[in-house]
């Protein structure tokens, strides 16, 4: 019996729960620390007496961030191990979200604030693909969308310190980033008793750790669950052990090979699509309502409306997401974020831009649930990190680009025409996932990922 199999038989239980709410609350935190930024464009536009165009970098400069620190944890996990870089990374974006909270100016805001996304990239990369590797094949779609889920916490906390911090006093929005970082304390407190990644420890050749890790699992499934583990399906497939030592170029020269290029294209591409259109809403939202004559107190409770529609968004496409298929789940909400971007182009009122608004957030969401369960999925388990950080940081320069592209084109293009631009690009995504995409319920990681031309591409690179 392999130890893969002996990972794959084990029921949820307790002990997958615990890693969910760890992993879950770094979603969380990182959601929180980029969200909340939107909420502080009203404030320091006033403070530094900043334009449009200023506003658009500040925008953009987490997501900025978030590109770099997704390459540079892909890498690193793939190196030195998945839980190491969680660490990290998490103590990085914690600092720098304290040096922004206090910066004297403009410049040095901007600069703390790509830090922090950077700090908090990396760890939104790697944790998806971490956790995913405990987890039984036939409820890794759900375990992997919930996990995605947390994020729409962390954004419903932002709108809530929105309103009742950063509206509070003129300092709020130094306040809201000091809050977004104190919760780091206890959650680095948790993760101390991860363990690392059975899978990584099998492919470093560190089989024994890796026997210890799953052996403590077992016995606290089973003493979880009271009864006697299942037996395992049969199976042969397991990690290469023999593989390519993964730096940018190799990682890139494996990832553009005649056998994974089409999973890698669509994978780049549906990220792409899906942060373009997430951040240059999320992050212009609350502006563009104060835009539309609605105070910047009322533009908050509106936010936080549209922010709590995410919750259903990420957990009902985390239940389908094992019925319909990842890809099917991902067209899915794609289509619904390109009906509800085009609908919310035709709104006037308030409360029709809020309903419209909340329905888009709803489908956008969802499609992420789908997006976090199936990169890590269509990657072997030796780049797997790599893999997953690199479509990251690809969607993130559509983060990057969205908020710029905006804030610049929002005076010529109008309100309508913002939220037109995003319909068609979410329709492009559909298209894509739909005709190129790979099926992945239910399959194994090693079945997807570790036999045929993916290994024959792999060793080919070692020669």
């Amino acid at each position: 019996m392999t130890l893969l199999a002996r990972l794959d038989r084990l029921p949820l239980s307790r002990p997958h729960y615990a890693l969910l709410l760890i992993g879950g609350l770094g979603y969380t935190f990182d959601g929180m620390d980029s969200a909340v930024v939107a909420f502080l464009l009203p404030s320091v536009k006033e403070v530094w007496d900043l334009d449009n165009g200023q506003l658009g970098l500040i925008g953009s400069a987490t997501p900025f961030g978030f590109l770099f620190g997704a390459i540079a944890a892909g890498l690193l996990g793939d190196r030195i191990g998945r839980k190491k870089v969680m660490m990290y990374a998490l103590a990085f974006y914690a600092v720098f979200s304290v040096v922004a909270a206090f910066s004297p100016n403009y410049e040095i805001f901007l600069g703390a604030r790509v830090l922090a996304g950077m700090g908090a990239g990396a760890e939104s990369a790697i944790i998806a693909p971490f956790l995913s590797e405990f987890v039984p094949a036939k409820r890794r779609g759900w375990f992997v969308g919930a996990l995605a889920g947390f994020f729409s916490f962390g954004f419903v906390a932002a709108a809530l310190i929105g309103r009742f911090v950063v509206s509070a006093s003129p300092d709020g929005w130094r306040i809201a980033q000091v809050i977004t970082a104190l919760p780091i304390v206890m959650l680095l407190w948790w993760r101390r008793s991860l363990p690392e990644s059975p899978r990584f420890l099998m492919i470093q050749g560190r089989e024994a750790e890796a026997e210890q890790v799953v052996a403590k699992l077992e016995r606290d499934v089973e003493r979880a669950t009271g009864r006697p583990l299942p037996p395992p399906e049969p199976t042969e497939l397991r990690p290469a052990t023999e593989t390519p030592k993964v730096n940018l170029l190799t990682a890139l020269r494996f990832l553009w090979s005649r056998a994974m290029r089409r999973r890698t294209a669509v994978i780049w591409t549906v990220w792409f699509v899906i942060t373009f259109s997430y951040y240059g809403f999320f992050s212009w939202i609350p502006t563009l309502l104060v835009e539309r004559g609605i105070t910047v107190t009322k533009s908050f409770e509106f936010s936080i409306i549209i922010y709590l529609a995410q919750i259903p968004g990420y957990f009902s496409a985390a239940w389908l997401s094992e019925r319909l298929d990842r890809k099917r789940t991902i067209a899915l909400y794609l289509t619904g974020s390109a009906v509800s971007a085009f609908w919310l182009s035709q709104m006037d009122a308030p409360w029709a831009i809020t309903l419209a608004g909340a329905v888009l957030s709803f489908f956008l969401n969802g499609t992420y649930a789908g997006v976090y369960s199936y990169t890590p999925e269509v990657f072997p388990t030796w780049i797997r990190a790599t893999g997953t950080g690199l479509s990251s940081a690809f969607g993130r320069v559509g983060s990057i680009l969205a908020p710029t592209i905006i804030g610049l084109s929002a005076a010529s293009l109008g309100f309508g025409g913002v939220f037109g631009l995003t319909t068609a690009v979410l329709a492009a995504g559909v298209l894509c996932v739909l005709v190129f995409g790979l099926s992945t319920a239910g399959r194994s990681l090693e079945e997807l990922t570790e036999h045929g031309a993916a290994v024959s591409t792999a060793e080919e690179m070692k020669k």
